[in-house]
């Protein structure tokens, strides 16, 4: 450096006049201001959405200037203050649109049951996936793709009106057609542009034709040429039934308008009307709908077009639904076959559940439309039908599957309305019928949990009856499973229950079959079982999925099982030890799908705040985590990569071995050869051991023994070979930085020096890093260094180097690196100022616990003060020339009063050459006026307030000289 003519004397001040603050307990931070905003908030609707109508009460702590900008509310409180808010504002928009149906015939909301009863919308996306098929479907059209046919003549008379009408079915049902063969997608595509078609015609006052594509779709339903296919079609099709019923229903109340009695104004009909309300003339077009369609000739359209608008009965009469439901009821026995008549009845009594109450006389048509099928059970099995199965090569089992859901619906609905003695009449009722498992298993899935669990075993006698039977008996299983796992049967029936269901499940042949039971099954063993049997069954899958490497069909099911594992365990330490765990984990050859359930199982580990000191359970940890880690490539991205290496850290953190200090060291290294590609748990790591080495320190109260002193000298060995695989040079500055500290405060002289002198040589690397932000590495140097300052403070000399070595060394580094940002020396040697004027003090503001610092080790030795002195000379001359370096601006003027603060504090103001120096820093910072008067006059005051206290007449003198 050069030399400068300005030198540089430090103010030794005297501590003697310094007197000790006083000690006040706070309970809270004096800058966190916490305040409690009552906001009420309006829900939209009678029921609140999220569930509570309370209001909601909302914290806010402002901990930041920048919530300052916000007056005290954050957005999201914001937002809550409004009086609705915005998704409620946009139910409040969509409430106003007055059609059920959109421009393409999509169908909106419409009324629900009041039974409880699982709504059919919600089973739709299940059968729809459930029931597939490759082979080709056939449709019978006469319109699609073509005009309407449409003979014109003229009309005189409403009798000519109703014959033409009459005429134009006629020729609709015995026009052309064309069959069409058609994939299961294709089939899909052309019910959607049937349901476009219907509602485009309504729309367009073409009622007849809308009217034809519900009696075609109806007819569909005739069709059992693709068995298997069936149910979907069903939901296909009364999905466009259903929205002709409502166009209907809605075409009729517009019609229906009203006059009050006494009044001229036409007003709407209220929702709960009654017949009475209705004109004459609605009361006549809805005649003519039910006549129109009683004309239909074939039954099957003719059952559930009605069926679709039965709703308008309302119109007619409030007392003819219960008639209308039992006479259409017994119209369904005339179909024969028997899975159309189940889908027929399952239809009717959709539609029934809408328009009736819970009354015992209201539902009959329930109970008949399932004695119905009762009766008429026998069919399924019957030479008819064995004849189709085979020709179109389908199975009894699966053509017995395709009953389940409309037979599910209709008994569900049966359940609600009746009594439980009623319930146990239809088990025994079902019990007495040959092949009885279909009627078993609708039984097991319609009735209630708590019902069904009470009578477990029970049922699991008529399930072992029914195992060679034609229906799957793991469906039967599994569906009482479900039931089980929602509600538990009796604590003395458990054990039995689990014996019984499990003989069966061991003997299911199909591994398909076994591995879907066992997915439900395994929940009730880990809920109520200890871990002797939840080994004993795990074991079980792993033997059954080990076959000729069957497991790898069926991953989605072995990793639900592991999900319910450790969702449901109470002791996931006992789970870990397991013999069979781990083995299971082993099944998943598939490495993605390995790395999900690993993770799966370290997600809940860390959730639940397990600690561990157990070796083996810290094996299997260090197991699991390993799959994670040795996941991690080239190809993989950043956020899969935190979230893995935020996982490890957790599990790090997880062991604890209490005092047993070496054990954990050993942990620890261990665990850094097994995850040495995340830089983030190899700064865990660092951490962990630097915490075992302050808590060594203060068990034994900082007087280490010789056992505990090489523990230490260990922890910080370990650290210093383990900082240099990170990648990362901010990273490992601030882990050599923390490890000295440690090391320092452990009286590890040697590994501290070791340290800091790896600091000088690892920062020459730091500007070779790209920056993500240009001048972020300046910003993160002047913080560092600032840290580093402070602790190579209370550092002593070697006694085999010079003077304040370190201190040197780094100076002789910053000077040659290739800053960013101009200026950023000058402030990095302003704060050198503060570091070597405090080191020539006769006692320092800090020190490290047993450890003499250079105010011990020199005393005030003249030479000492000297050659720092000289230092500091040489640092001033090297800021006066970055200051030149800078040139007039904003950030001169900042340097230059931050310099002029350290030398009137810092500085011997009996010297001229300093007190001069400050008269020109002072104007210089007045140059440029970026400065405020207000902070500068309070600055001011603040030194002289300084000056008084230390008692330094020339400090006071010289900031008297400086003038505005």
């Amino acid at each position: 450096m050069n030399t400068t003519p300005t030198q540089w004397t430090t103010y030794i001040k005297n501590t003697n006049i310094y007197q000790p603050a006083i000690a006040t307990e706070a309970f809270e931070h004096p800058l966190k201001s916490t305040t409690i905003d009552r906001i009420p908030r309006r829900i939209l609707g009678s029921q609140p959405s999220t569930g509570r109508s309370s209001p909601i009460f909302t914290p806010s702590v402002f901990l930041e200037p920048l919530c300052s900008a916000l007056e005290g509310v954050d957005p999201l409180s914001q937002f809550m203050k409004e009086e609705i808010d915005p998704l409620s504002q946009m139910a409040v928009e969509l409430s106003t649109v007055d059609s059920i149906f959109d421009s393409e015939g999509n169908k909106r909301k419409i009324s629900k049951s009041n039974l409880e009863i699982e709504s059919w919308d919600s089973r739709k996306h299940s059968i729809l996936s459930k029931y597939t098929t490759s082979e080709k479907l056939s449709i019978v059209t006469s319109f699609i793709n073509e005009g309407e046919r449409v003979v014109v003549k003229a009309q005189n008379m409403s009798v000519d009106k109703v014959q033409h009408r009459l005429e134009q079915l006629d020729y609709f049902e015995e026009g052309s057609q064309r069959k069409l063969d058609l994939t299961q997608a294709e089939y899909v595509n052309r019910i959607d542009q049937l349901n476009k078609e219907l509602v485009s015609a309504w729309h367009s006052e073409h009622r007849v034709k809308a009217l034809k594509i519900a009696i075609q779709c109806a007819k569909l339903l005739a069709d059992t040429d693709v068995i298997q296919f069936y149910p979907s079609k069903f939901v296909l099709i009364t999905d466009i039934l259903d929205i002709f019923g409502q166009l209907v229903y809605e075409r009729l109340r517009v019609k229906a308008n009203y006059c009050k009695q006494g009044s001229k104004i036409v007003t709407v009909l209220p929702p709960d009307f009654t017949s009475d309300m209705v004109p004459e003339s609605a009361k006549e077009t809805c005649r003519n709908w039910f006549y129109k369609i009683a004309s239909i000739r074939e039954l099957i359209p003719r059952l559930y077009v009605e069926m679709a608008i039965l709703k308008s009965y309302s119109f007619l009469t409030s007392s003819e639904f219960s008639a209308a439901l039992l006479r259409l009821t017994r119209m369904i026995r005339g179909i024969g076959n028997p899975l159309v008549a189940a889908y027929a009845r399952c239809y009717i009594c959709r539609v029934g559940i809408t328009v009736t109450t819970t009354s015992n006389s209201d539902s009959n048509y329930l109970k008949e439309n399932f004695n119905d099928f009762l009766g008429c059970y026998n069919q399924l099995f019957s030479s008819f039908v064995q004849e189709e199965l085979k020709i179109q090569r389908v199975p009894v089992a699966t053509y017995l599957t395709l009953f389940m859901p409309a037979l599910e619906f209709i008994l569900q609905a049966v359940a609600c309305t009746v009594p439980e003695s009623v319930l146990v009449g239809i088990l025994k009722q079902c019990e007495q019928i040959d092949n009885s498992a279909l009627l078993i298993n609708t039984i097991i899935v319609s009735f209630k949990p708590t019902f069904i669990s009470v009578r477990a075993v029970e049922i699991l006698e008529k399930i072992k009856r029914c195992i060679k039977q034609d229906f799957p008996v793991y469906i039967l299983l599994s569906n009482l499973g479900y039931s089980i796992n929602s509600c538990p049967p009796p604590a003395e029936h458990r054990k039995q229950i689990l014996g019984d269901v499990w003989n069966i499940i061991s003997q299911l042949g199909d591994p398909e079959q076994y591995i879907n039971c066992a997915e439900i099954w395994i929940q009730y063993v880990v809920q109520y079982f200890s871990s002797r049997e939840l080994n004993i069954i795990l074991g079980n899958v792993i033997e059954h999925m080990s076959r000729k490497r069957i497991y790898e069909n069926f991953y989605p099911q072995l990793k639900n099982v592991v999900q319910k594992v450790i969702s449901f365990t109470q002791d996931f330490e006992t789970l870990l030890a397991m013999d069979s765990f781990l083995p299971l984990i082993d099944l998943f050859q598939r490495e993605n799908v390995k790395v999900e359930v690993c993770k799966s199982i370290l997600i809940t580990c860390i959730s639940i705040q397990m600690q561990t000191s157990d070796p083996v359970i810290t094996n299997s940890l260090i197991f699991l985590c390993s799959v994670l880690h040795d996941s991690i490539n080239a190809l993989t991205v950043d956020d899969e990569r935190r979230q893995i290496a935020e996982i490890l850290c957790n599990v790090v953190r997880r062991v604890d071995y209490g005092r047993d200090f070496e054990q954990q060291l050993s942990f620890y290294v261990e665990a850094r050869g097994a995850f040495s590609n995340l830089d983030s748990v190899l700064t865990q790591l660092v951490q962990c051991v630097n915490t075992l080495a302050t808590n060594t320190k203060r068990i034994v109260n900082g007087f280490h023994s010789k056992k505990t002193a090489a523990f230490v000298r260990a922890c910080a060995a370990y650290c210093f070979i383990t900082i240099p695989s990170i990648k990362s040079v901010h990273t490992r500055l601030e882990l050599y930085l923390l490890s000295g500290r440690v090391a320092l405060s452990n009286n590890c002289l040697g590994q501290a020096d070791s340290f800091f002198k790896t600091i000088l040589t690892t920062l020459s690397e730091l500007y070779l890093e790209t920056e993500e932000k240009p001048g972020n590495t300046d910003c993160f140097l002047i913080s560092y260094i600032n840290n580093l300052l402070s602790v190579l403070v209370v550092v002593p000399d070697s006694p085999d180097r010079g003077v304040l070595s370190l201190t040197k060394a780094l100076l002789n580094i910053l000077k040659n690196f290739n800053y960013k940002q101009i200026g950023t020396l000058a402030q990095i040697y302003v704060n050198v100022l503060d570091m070597l004027s405090t080191m020539v003090q006769e006692s320092y503001p800090y020190h490290v616990d047993r450890v003499e610092s250079n105010d011990s080790l020199y005393g005030s030795d003249p030479k000492f003060i000297s050659e720092v002195d000289k230092m500091c000379s040489i640092i001033l001359g090297e800021i006066l020339n970055q200051l030149k370096l800078i040139g007039p601006c904003n950030h001169q003027s900042s340097i230059a009063f931050e310099l002029l603060l350290r030398i009137i504090i810092r500085g011997d103001m009996s010297k001229n050459s300093l007190s001069n120096l400050t008269q020109n820093l002072w104007l210089l910072s007045l140059k440029n006026g970026n400065l405020s008067t207000k902070y500068l006059a309070a600055t001011k005051k603040h030194l002289e307030y300084y000056g008084k206290a230390l008692n330094n007449p020339y400090l006071l003198e010289t900031v008297e000289k400086l003038k505005f």
